[in-house]
């Protein structure tokens, strides 16, 4: 028996065992053009044993190109597994976020046709079948199986009940690699419309479901045992912007406790991942709140150091998605510290609007950039550009008591320290419109923007939000805008839409958003 349990310990319907067989002999079950769906979401939880053997199948036959599959998993998977498939061209369609360099450049070469979700609707659209009426083969990872057929889940919880709901084949990967899960997962298949029952969560520690998904034993064609661990994303440590933007959030949250529009131990919060969130909890970890509570979709290395901190009491999430290494190894290190003020939910109920607007979530989250009107880009760079997609940002956003977007004001260019602004005239993408947005930060402020009309908005994201070395260039935008548009009788968002992307086509043509004027006579290369 390893440190950790042994397939017979872990499975414990032991007539499963006499469907135990390698991951390479499951390539059996599959077919070009079948529709796949996988557990695992921001990598953690997923597949790997037989998402591997099929990319060495491909990669010893040479059938990249021609095996190929679609893909519905609840978010982004390990790059060993799915960026592997991107490079193999072992995907068609992919659903509904993703992350890795083939897979991003397969999309936006047009091999891969990805489509892109708010997560929570993803979730049940796939149970309701609006994307196959059936799952062809679906491959599971859990930590263990109950007597009963019970599917206890790892990491994440992802999307595995629609997937069980709608899959005609089922492979069970059972981690022995690593210590069982069981106890942390609440989890529970939502019913189907005029049958759906209400998600009667008051505080971010009730349980609603079960420890585990019931499976019927007849659909699992296979059990293999896997010792991988999951490939969890490392980030960057915060800089100066982030530390900056976590000052200004902590100061807003202190303002409006002494408002009595929060209370001492905030409300619930959620958190998106990147270097500025990390900033954000860390600035929580050491700032003067406390018995703190967390309910999000992924919960990162710095949790552990909310926890440590004891400022933090408890977390719900539907992916544990910590780093390969230092975050799983002190994760398990520390198991009877952290394990039982941790629950673990399906994608359908951490992300579901219900929850959410009861519990007041304080959602914080980063775009690529926002308009001055506060309309948001999470995923598309120049209005084309697909990066990871859209996430779960917006089920928080549309439903928080607070909604706050964050974004350091500027990024670098290759020519440029400062050559594009984050804060433009308008976005060339919008997935967050104005309505679902309350507060904008950057390093150089922060912008509360409750109960402002469009134009004193715009204004007061030109003053806070944007670098010194846009904020003339965006005033002068704004003051044609205005003009122009009033003048006609047009102008409640002013908007000239014969310039308003001339930054974005001066940065493709010169390497920086930094042009001469508005003048849309003038060249934009003088």
């Amino acid at each position: 028996m390893s440190e950790f349990g042994n397939l017979e310990t872990r499975v414990r319907r032991k007539s499963l065992l006499n469907k135990v067989m390698t991951a390479e002999a499951c390539v059996q079950f599959f077919k070009p053009g079948m529709d796949l769906g996988w557990s695992g979401f921001t990598p953690a939880g997923y597949p790997k044993a037989v998402p591997i053997a099929l990319a060495e199948h491909v990669e010893k036959n040479n059938l990249q190109g021609k095996w190929k599959f679609n893909l519905f998993i609840g978010a982004s998977v390990g790059a060993e597994t799915e960026d592997r498939w991107a490079a193999n061209d072992m995907i068609d369609r992919r659903w509904p976020y993703q992350t890795g360099k083939n897979i991003a450049k397969g999309i936006n070469e047009g091999r891969i046709r990805m489509g892109d979700k708010h997560l929570s609707l993803f979730a049940q659209d796939l149970g309701y079948g609006f994307y196959t009426p059936k799952i062809d083969v679906a491959i599971i990872e859990v930590s263990a199986i109950t007597e009963e057929c019970g599917l206890i889940p790892t990491s994440s919880c992802g999307v595995i009940g629609e997937i069980l709901k709608i899959a005609d084949k089922i492979i069970i990967e059972v981690n022995t690699g690593q210590p069982s899960f069981e106890g942390m997962h609440d989890c529970l298949i939502p019913r189907n419309p005029p049958h759906r029952q209400p998600f009667l969560i008051n505080k971010a520690d009730d349980r609603i479901g079960d420890p585990f998904f019931p499976c019927d034993p007849d659909k699992i064609v296979a059990i293999v045992e896997s010792k991988h661990r999951d490939k969890g994303r490392a980030f960057s440590d915060a800089d100066e912007k982030s530390e900056a933007i976590a000052g200004h959030i902590l100061d807003f949250f202190s303002a409006e406790v002494k408002a009595g529009r929060l209370p001492e131990n905030l409300l619930p919060l959620q958190s998106g991942v990147g270097s500025i969130a990390n900033a954000v909890v860390g600035g929580l970890a050491n700032g003067p709140f406390s018995n703190l509570t967390v309910f999000t979709e992924v919960l990162q290395d710095t949790m552990l150091d909310f926890f440590d901190s004891g400022k933090l009491d408890f977390a719900s999430a539907c992916s544990l998605s910590l780093s390969e290494e230092p975050g799983f190894p002190r994760f398990f290190d520390n198991w009877d510290k952290y394990a039982d003020k941790i629950v673990l939910r399906p994608l359908s109920i951490s992300n579901a609007p219900e929850p959410i607007r009861r519990l007041g979530c304080i959602a914080m989250n980063t775009p690529v950039e926002f308009d001055i009107y506060a309309h948001a880009n999470s995923t598309l760079v120049g209005g084309t550009r697909m990066i990871n997609g859209l996430g779960g940002s917006g089920d928080f956003l549309r439903n928080a008591y607070l909604s706050i977007m964050h974004t350091p004001s500027s990024r670098p260019s290759k020519t440029d320290p400062n050559g594009i602004t984050c804060v433009v005239p308008k976005a060339p993408h919008i997935d967050h419109t104005e309505h679902d947005l309350d507060v904008l930060v950057t390093e150089q402020g922060l912008a509360d923007l409750r109960g402002l009309a469009p134009k004193d908005r715009a204004q007061k994201l030109i003053d806070v939000c944007a670098h010194p070395e846009y904020r003339p260039i965006l005033q002068d935008y704004f003051d044609r805008a205005c003009k122009e548009t009033l003048s006609k009788g047009i102008g409640h968002e002013p908007q000239l839409f014969d310039r308003c992307f001339k930054m974005q086509q001066n940065l493709a043509q010169n390497g920086t958003m930094k042009i001469k004027n508005w003048d849309i006579n003038v060249d934009l290369c003088e």
